[in-house]
This record gives structure tokens, sequence and C-alpha cells, in this order.
């Protein structure tokens, strides 16, 4: 494993969202995909400019909370969008990061994904899940 770098078990192609898509859209894609992190790109569709994660989502336990149901949800959703909540701050690695480096920031960090960027671009996402994968791959 101390040889294999992010390129070697990153997402290449990373479902993404714009800024400015709303965020029914990006509920639809993580519940769909059983995704919990999205990158967020500028206009160019290359660019990142954030990250959009469940966690950012997390409405629905407040919402249920404050006793809306699921309609509700959806109409308070359709009128926000990605860029109200997405973080803006994202750390990042490169495709030739070590694996056990690119893990030390996520436990360090304590975050859930690396959005993976080469030349200004974005080329990937390394998150918790394709570590399991790593291992899980590691043990057949």
């Amino acid at each position: 494993m101390e040889n294999l770098k992010v390129r070697d078990v990153m997402t290449a192609d990373a479902t993404t969202l714009g800024r400015n898509d709303k965020l029914t859209l990006a509920d639809d894609i993580m519940r769909l995909g059983r995704i919990r992190h999205l990158p967020v790109v500028d206009d160019d569709g290359q660019t990142l400019v954030g990250v959009v994660s469940q966690r950012d989502l997390f409405r629905d336990a407040l919402a249920h909370a404050l006793g809306y149901g699921r309609h509700a949800q959806r109409a308070v959703l359709g009128t926000l969008s990605v860029k109200e909540v997405m973080s803006s701050d994202v750390i990042t690695t490169s495709p030739d990061t070590s694996l056990v480096e690119a893990a030390r920031i996520l436990t360090e960090r304590k975050i859930g994904c690396l959005p993976v960027v080469e030349h200004g671009r974005l080329v990937g996402i390394l998150t918790e899940g394709d570590f399991v994968a790593l291992i899980a791959r590691g043990k057949k």
C-alpha cells in the first residue's frame, strides 16, 4: 500500500454539481447513487469551487424534527442553490499523492473526501469508501 498513489484508487469520473444547481438535484443524486460527497464545479465544468456533502443536506433530520414531511422538504430544497450550502474552503490532493499521505489528511482533518485536482482541473475524488474498497479487494 505504501507504493500506491491517489490515482490508483480514486474515482476518476466523479459526479459533479454546478454551483447554481438546486439542492433537490444534489439530494436526488446522493440518494440514487448512494453518494455522500459531490464536488461542485464552475461553469466550465472543470474548475473545483466547492463540495456538497450529505452533512450539508442533513436537513432531513432537522426537517423531521420540525414536523415537515417529505413534500415540504423538497419544496424547501427547490428554493436553495448548491452555492448556498456548499463548503468552498476545500482541501484537495493531487493524483500523485501517496495513499498514506491522503489517509493522513483525511484522518487529521476529519473529512470524508479529497477532490483530486491536477493542473487546476478536477480529475477525480478520493473518499473513505475508496479505502474500504481497496482493503476489500486485497482480502480476496
